[in-house]
C-alpha cells in the first residue's frame, strides 16, 4: 500500500490522509476490469469493422489517462466549489444537448453526441452527476433558508433537463435522472402519498413514451413477446453467460464479440461473463453494490444535509446506471442502451463517471470547515 507520513504538508499527501480509500480503491478496481475488457473485446470489433486492431483499445487507454488526474482534482474541491463546478457544468452541458439534437451525429435514430475536437461528446453524461448536485444544493438551500425556492427551481432544472433527453432521445438516462431526483426530494421530507402519487406519474409518463415513441414501443414489444421483432443480440448475450459457466471460457477466448456490433459498450458485462465467468460476474455486482451501500452509509453519518443528498444522489445514479445494464444483458428488462461505468467503451461516460467520484470523494472526505485534516 502507497504510505505517506501525517506530518508530510504537500497537498497528495495531505489528499491521501482525508479521502475515503476504500471507495477510492474499489472504483479502481473497476477501472481495472475496463481495461481487461477493452483488451478483450475491441480487437475482433474493430477487426470486424476494417479498422486497427488496437483502435478501440487505444482509445480506451486515452479516455482513461485524464480520468485519474480528474478523479484527484474533483476530489480536492471544498464544498463551495463542488457547487460552482456543478452549476457551470450542468447549464453549459444542457446548451451542448439542445445544439446536439439540431447540429450533433445521428446514431441509431439518435442525437445524442456532438463533435468536439475530433470526439464523439455525450453531453447529458456529463450533465448527469453535475444535476445530482445542483438538486442536492437547491433542496438544502431552501431547507435553510425557507424563503428561498429552491424546490421549484429544482423541478424547473428537471423539466428542462428530461425535455432534452426525451428530444435526443435517451428514455433512459431520463427515468434515471428522474428517479434520483426524486428520491432526493423523498430524502428532503416528500410525505409518502407524493411518492406513491409521483410513482404513478411516472408510470402514465413511460405509458406515454410507448404510446408516442416508436422506438420505445419496439423495445418493450420485443421484450414482452419473444416472437416479435428482433432478438439477436439478447439472445447472443444470453448464449455468452451459458458458453463461460462458471469460471469463463478464458480472456480473448469468447465468441460473442464476433457476431454483436455494441460487445465492447452495451454488452459489455456479457463479455465479461463469458470470458471470465459467473464468479467474475458476481464478484463485479457484489463490487458495485458495496460501492452503492459504503456510500450511503457513510453519508448517512454526514452533518452536512446537502453532502448527505447530493452523495446519495450521485450514489444512486451510478447504482442505477450499472443495474440497467447488467439486467439489460441478462434480458430482465428492455435494452437501453446504457455504458456500464468504467467497463464499457466511451469517453464521455469514462470522464463523467470520474467527475463522479470525485465529487462523492470530495462530499466525504474528513474535513473540518471544509479544510483537511489528518486523523491523529
Amino acid at each position: 500500500m502507497i504510505s505517506f507520513s501525517r506530518s508530510d504538508d504537500r497537498i497528495f499527501s495531505r489528499w491521501w490522509w482525508v479521502v475515503d480509500r476504500v471507495t477510492l480503491f474499489s472504483f479502481l478496481i473497476m477501472m481495472i476490469f475496463g481495461i481487461l475488457l477493452a483488451m478483450a473485446a475491441t480487437p475482433m470489433i474493430a477487426n470486424r469493422m476494417g479498422i486497427e486492431t488496437s483502435y478501440f483499445l487505444k482509445r480506451h487507454l486515452l479516455y482513461s489517462m485524464p480520468t485519474l488526474p480528474i478523479i484527484f482534482l474533483v476530489s480536492l474541491l471544498d464544498q463551495k466549489n463542488i457547487k460552482r463546478l456543478s452549476m457551470v457544468l450542468f447549464l453549459s452541458s444542457l446548451f451542448l444537448m439542445l445544439a446536439s439534437i439540431f447540429l450533433g451525429d445521428e446514431i441509431k435514430g439518435a442525437r445524442r453526441w456532438i463533435p468536439v475536437f475530433g470526439f464523439s461528446l455525450q453531453p447529458s453524461e456529463l450533465a448527469k452527476p453535475a444535476f445530482a448536485v445542483v438538486t442536492a444544493w437547491m433542496f438544502a438551500e431552501q431547507r435553510e433558508h425557507p424563503e428561498f425556492r429552491g424546490k421549484f427551481i429544482a423541478g424547473v432544472f428537471l423539466l428542462i433537463f428530461d425535455l432534452l433527453l426525451t428530444m435526443q432521445p435517451d428514455i433512459g438516462m431520463m427515468i434515471i435522472v428522474t428517479a434520483v431526483w426524486f428520491g432526493q426530494l423523498f430524502l428532503n421530507g416528500l410525505p409518502v402519498i407524493f411518492l406513491i402519487a409521483a410513482l404513478v406519474v411516472g408510470a402514465g409518463g413511460l405509458a406515454v413514451a410507448y404510446l408516442l415513441l416508436p422506438h420505445v414501443t419496439a423495445r418493450i414489444d420485443r421484450f414482452l413477446d419473444p416472437e416479435i421483432g428482433d432478438h439477436y443480440q439478447i439472445n447472443r448475450s444470453l448464449e455468452a453467460f451459458a458458453n463461460g459457466g462458471l469460471l469463463g471460457v478464458g480472456p480473448g477466448e469468447g465468441t460473442i464479440k464476433r457476431y454483436v456490433p455494441d460487445a465492447h459498450a452495451d454488452f459489455v458485462f456479457a463479455v465479461l461473463g463469458e470470458e471470465f465467468g459467473f464468479f467474475v460476474c458476481a464478484f463485479v455486482i457484489i463490487l458495485i453494490a458495496f460501492i452503492v451501500v459504503h456510500g450511503i452509509l457513510k453519508s448517512l453519518k454526514e452533518n452536512n444535509f446537502f453532502n448527505l443528498l447530493a452523495s446519495v444522489g450521485l450514489l444512486a445514479q451510478f447504482g442505477l446506471q450499472s443495474f440497467v445494464n447488467i439486467a439489460s444483458s441478462l434480458h430482465v428488462i428492455p435494452t437501453k442502451g446504457m455504458t456500464l461505468p468504467f467497463m464499457s467503451y466511451g469517453g464521455s461516460s469514462m470522464i463523467a463517471t470520474g467527475i463522479m467520484i470525485g465529487m462523492i470523494l470530495a462530499l466525504q472526505k474528513r474535513k473540518i470547515g471544509g479544510v483537511y485534516r489528518r486523523p491523529v
